[in-house]
């Protein structure tokens, strides 16, 4: 898991079949196994919006929590963060 910051968003008009209706979000991670300056493309799979800080799953734990086993995600959004220590951007 890792922990980021929701810095932006991404328009996809022509994607692969099974992304069609994913909304794509641009995240800055803060903790976890990412570097803090590392940006990179989530599925958002819960509505998120910016600013917002998130739980981010990976690899093949993004496909099975956004329920799309067979496409081709890496990062999905599987949580909004309420509250936590230590966060820092």
């Amino acid at each position: 898991m890792i922990i980021a910051k929701v810095v932006g968003s991404i328009v996809s008009t022509r994607k692969n079949d099974n992304l069609v209706g994913s909304k794509f979000m641009v995240v800055e991670p803060a903790l976890g196994k990412a570097q803090p300056s590392e940006r990179f493309v989530a599925v958002d799979n819960v509505g998120c919006g910016i600013g917002e800080t998130v739980l981010i799953a990976t690899g093949s734990a993004a496909r099975i929590g956004c329920g799309k086993e067979s496409s081709p995600i890496d990062a999905a959004i599987v949580g909004i963060v309420d509250s936590g220590t230590e966060l820092e951007f």
